[in-house]
């Protein structure tokens, strides 16, 4: 009878307590800690602010959370609790999210960048990477197709690989994202945080060798009344500027110079449907006015014991080519519920349909001296025009409507990703949970493009054609999570154990035929009863599969909020790599000193914060094609005796010691806040060291195989990143003024190849150098006869001209001062284009409701490529056959130019050394966004039920500031044109070889345009 008395009573005075912890706007404060006063009883909120605690009765719960004033409740017999708390300005106030958890931003140890959600959409977008453009230092956004849709490559602390994949792993809601990026909606994003260095990506092991990207996806809040909020706006996009094309004055007197520079003989003169009165500019009759809208419904809430948020988006942009467009409709779901006080479960979900089309490009050589209007000013049935040397089709805004589905392309795109998830609160244990997470992932893509007899082509009985490609993702993820959160007096232990597995199942199927017998099918009946054989010109499936296992273990600690330990280790197996060489274990470890946390520095109340970081990790990259371990063999059609047959051949080697390539990194990192942290920023030095690069050996011909993969080869990244951000002016009730800036720099190099090798010429890969580089001579000038040496201009140029391009001869000289040999290719010299650094800048002018922002990207030095100017374009060819590039070229009459005389000694169809006019200082300050936004009184507001009403207007792309490129051309300094995510060139006319495939380029392709934009943002 004692014993039950004793435990009954002992059941009355503890009891557990439960509640939410929030700011004053009624978002959740993860990682708060709650601690029993006078006691080491302690826990921490969860991502969603939830929390529970066991305590007497009658004892007193302490609430804190750096950047909030500390409040302490008496339980009073009470099992929930929750609260909201109040700012301390004098505090600094940020969570971040890590991966598998948040740390408050006092308490990182590695290098991480947080940037919220509505941060990213002062800059609005079809995704996220253009939004992000210069906000995070260290990661560089860099265009490489302007069409609609069209996603940027991101590259964090440069590239490491020189052949396998450099791209960051995005992780979406706690489960890596297998997904195109334009999947995701920009304005479903609550925060997107960035993990850079090895001992904060080394969670993800392999998958993050190249950065993490961590998006977060907005949620309800406990307790939280339902709210609806309507987010839309609408842009008008017009040209940035047009393509410096001369007009028809300036393309007759360019063929006068050619012939004036051949003895008066002209090498193309008037032809075809040429005539002196027209000066037609094309690009006025192609270009149009493009558009860009959104509209986001979100519907919020919550009840004591879950949350759910629910949205709806659409997306639509149009070029300023006509046919060019992109829509996506998304939908966001997610639902969290506690089922009493130890189960949790929910759902993250993000689904979306889009579809692409994209039709024509500019064709920028088309002469002036054409017109597409007859004798009566009206338009030709089809432009098919005749210049002496070509015969062309060209296109216009009137000849696009008039072909209608004779030229048609519609890429369809479905994809949905989901997180579901339990989690347990382990019994007897505080603070011990295990949690399951189930990534199920599938992603549908079909591409359909069709081009009727004669539609884009100067021949009108030009066959018609019609492709059909459809490829199928289907990714799951399983993650068993062991997770323990304690405080125990002064002391913080967070724990994370956890074992994954990964597969992924890719398949394919791709058509393609001529001579369409029914063109209105478009691409929907390539099969054997509409389509002839012999007009089959592409056929064929593909299938690969991958897996990944893992198991990795973490643990944070904190002393006093002063000392700060991050350990980690991981282990992977790739299914990518041999046998024996599947497994690889690697560690990271980061340590941090709050120093302005230690008693000594009670007295210095300017400085709020001064935390040292320093960190090692080792992370892996087993990004390569599968089965490339195994070889592969092709097919080959060949005639043997009478029989036509088909044959197989190896082509790829087997590479049966292929294993993982290794990175490690060392980073430095210092934290500041000075002056209530109305001044606050960080500094950081890294170096990544890589080796047993994964690479594509390619072997002599006398092998009969075309390459083989293996690990060869050394790399080296080193850099240095600066952020600043202020409060100049804090005055909520009149003037305000923030201001952020961040730049970076980062060197790459080369430092091993294979088997001592120094130089790889055909991969443009030179131990020393950086990994993308360009070799080429180097332009000094063009050849005047005031020039030294230049009476020996026949012996370094047999047959040369004055005016042609002058470049760097590295040969040895005669005594009388002439080279023993002409130029040649020996006297190329590998050229660095990697910029001094770069970064961007944010501010916001506030008084009372209304408001400035202003978002910009910088450049200093670097190279910038440009098609248009050199050799690969065929547009800067000056000798009058096309249409040419506006260039200050060579006369007689004017030696001072920049560009040689027309006419000269040619390399094949160009200028000879005509590829290195295509080379410009890369330097620019560009203002991407300026926004005047104003917020409605409440008081004006709430007799109509609304809770926030915002009006708004922005313009992007309005100016560029110090560029060279944008002094000559006009032109958007930021790339158009270059590599894919694979690193592959695209969209440029022809392969250069004289740049390496990573460095994007100014090209012929869809035009930059500056927007203007009219928005609204509605909660109820």
């Amino acid at each position: 009878m004692l014993f039950v008395f004793c435990t009954t009573a002992l059941a009355q005075n503890t009891i557990t307590v439960s509640g939410t912890v929030a700011d004053e706007s009624g978002a959740p404060i993860p990682g708060a800690s709650i601690i029993v006063q006078n006691t080491t009883n302690g826990t921490t909120t969860d991502f969603d602010g939830n929390y529970v605690i066991e305590a007497a009765s009658n004892a007193t719960l302490e609430f804190r959370y750096l950047g909030f004033v500390t409040q302490t409740i008496a339980i009073n017999g009470r099992t929930n609790i929750s609260i909201q708390m109040a700012e301390d300005t004098q505090q600094l106030s940020e969570v971040v999210v890590i991966g598998y958890g948040t740390q408050n931003k006092e308490s990182v140890t590695g290098s991480v960048v947080s940037i919220k959600g509505d941060n990213l959409n002062e800059v609005q977008s079809a995704n996220f990477q253009q939004a992000l453009q210069g906000r995070a230092a260290g990661v560089q956004i860099q265009t490489t197709n302007t069409r609609p849709g069209a996603a940027p490559q991101i590259r964090i602390r440069g590239v490491r690989s020189l052949s396998a994949d450099n791209n960051p792993l995005v992780v979406l809601n706690g489960i890596p994202f297998s997904g195109g990026l334009n999947d995701i909606n920009p304005n479903d994003i609550e925060s997107l945080d960035i993990l850079k260095d090895a001992s904060a990506t080394a969670i993800y092991g392999s998958r993050g060798a190249n950065g993490v990207i961590l998006i977060t996806t907005k949620s309800g809040t406990k307790g939280q009344k339902t709210t609806i909020s309507y987010n839309t706006y609408y842009a008008t996009k017009e040209v940035f500027a047009k393509f410096p094309m001369m007009n028809a004055a300036q393309l007759l007197q360019l063929r006068a110079d050619v012939a004036a520079n051949n003895g008066g003989v002209p090498i193309f003169g008037l032809g075809g449907d040429e005539y002196l009165g027209n000066d037609t500019d094309w690009q006025d009759l192609l270009y149009g006015s493009g558009l860009q809208t959104a509209h986001d419904i979100g519907i919020q809430g919550g009840t004591e014991n879950g949350t759910y948020n629910i949205g709806l988006g659409y997306f639509k942009e149009t070029s300023v080519l006509p046919g060019d467009s992109f829509d996506r409709y998304s939908l966001r779901v997610q639902v969290d519920q506690n089922v009493g006080d130890w189960l949790r479960f929910g759902v993250n979900s993000v689904t979306n349909f889009s579809k692409t089309s994209g039709i024509v490009g500019p064709s920028l050589d088309a002469s002036p001296l054409l017109s597409p209007f007859d004798e009566n000013g009206d338009y030709l049935e089809s432009v098919r025009l005749q210049t002496q040397a070509d015969d062309r089709w060209y296109p216009t805004r009137d000849e696009i409507r008039r072909i209608g589905k004779g030229r048609a392309n519609e890429q369809l795109d479905f994809g949905t990703y989901n997180n579901i998830y339990g989690e347990v609160n382990i019994p007897g244990i505080d603070g011990l949970k295990y949690r399951l997470n189930l990534g199920l992932n599938y992603r549908a893509s079909r591409d359909g493009n069709f081009t009727g007899q004669g539609v884009f082509n100067f021949n009108p009985t030009n066959p018609s054609s019609a492709s059909y490609d459809a490829s199928f993702t289907r990714d799951y993820v399983i993650e068993n999570q062991l997770l323990y959160d304690k405080t125990f007096g002064k002391h913080q232990v967070n724990f994370v154990g956890l074992f994954s597995s990964q597969k992924t199942q890719f398949d394919n199927v791709g058509y393609a035929a001529q001579n369409i017998p029914n063109e209105a099918s478009l691409w929907y009946q390539l099969d054997d009863d509409v389509i002839l054989a012999e007009d089959l010109t592409r056929y064929g499936t593909g299938f690969s599969e991958t897996g990944l296992l893992s198991y990795m273990a973490r643990v944070l600690y904190q002393y006093d909020n002063r000392y700060l330990l991050t350990a980690t280790v991981r282990s992977d197996g790739s299914s990518r790599l041999a046998p024996g060489r599947k497994w690889v274990t690697y560690p990271a470890v980061s340590l941090g000193w709050n120093v302005a946390n230690e008693a000594f520095m009670d007295g210095v109340d300017w400085l709020n914060q001064f935390k040292l970081r320093a960190g090692y990790g080792e992370t892996s990259n087993q990004a390569i094609a599968p089965y490339s371990v195994q070889g592969a063999l092709s097919l080959v059609n060949y005639n043997f005796g009478d029989t036509y047959t088909t044959g197989a051949f190896v082509n790829q080697l087997p590479a049966p010691d292929l294993g993982w390539e290794f990175s490690e990194t060392f980073n430095y990192g210092l934290d500041f806040g000075l002056f209530d942290n109305r001044i606050s920023g960080s500094v950081e030095y890294y170096i990544t060291k890589t080796k047993d690069i994964l690479l594509g050996v390619g072997l002599p011909e006398s092998s009969g195989v075309g390459f083989t993969t293996r690990n060869i080869g050394d790399t080296e990244n080193r850099g240095i990143e600066i952020a600043l951000n202020a409060t100049i002016f804090d005055n909520p009730d009149g003037f305000s003024w923030d201001l952020g800036i961040n730049a970076y720099r980062n060197r790459n190099e080369i430092t091993a190849l294979a088997s001592g090798v120094l130089r790889d010429e055909g991969n443009l890969w030179f131990v020393g150098s950086p990994i993308n580089v360009i070799f080429d001579y180097e332009r000094l000038g063009l050849w005047n006869q005031s020039d030294p040496g230049f009476e020996y201009l026949d012996q370094f140029e047999p047959g040369g001209n004055e005016g042609m391009i002058r470049v760097r001869y590295t040969g040895e000289f005669n005594e009388d001062g002439s080279p023993v040999r002409e130029v040649n290719p020996d006297d190329r010299i590998v050229q660095d284009p990697q910029p001094d650094f770069l970064g961007g800048f944010n501010t916001r002018l506030a008084y009372k409701n209304l408001d400035l922002t202003v978002v910009g990207a910088f450049q200093s030095g670097g190279t910038l490529v440009s098609t248009l100017y050199s050799s690969a374009g065929y547009l800067n060819l000056l000798t009058g056959r096309g249409n040419n590039v506006a260039v200050d070229y060579w006369t007689p009459t004017n030696t001072d130019a920049k560009y040689p005389a027309p006419g000269g000694i040619q390399s094949g169809d160009n200028q000879k050394y005509a590829s290195t006019l295509g080379y410009f200082d890369g330097s620019y300050l560009k203002f991407r966004a300026i926004t005047l936004g104003y917020n409605f009184d409440q008081r004006w507001i709430q007799d109509s039920g609304l809770q926030n009403l915002r009006l708004y207007a922005t313009v992007q792309n309005p100016f560029v500031l110090f560029s060279p490129f944008h002094d000559e051309s006009g032109l958007d300094p930021e790339t158009n044109s270059g590599v894919n995510a694979q690193g592959q060139r695209q969209n440029v006319a022809v392969d250069t070889g004289n740049i390496s495939d990573g460095i994007p380029t100014v090209g012929a392709n869809a035009p930059t345009t500056r927007n203007f934009i009219l928005g609204l943002n509605v909660t109820f």
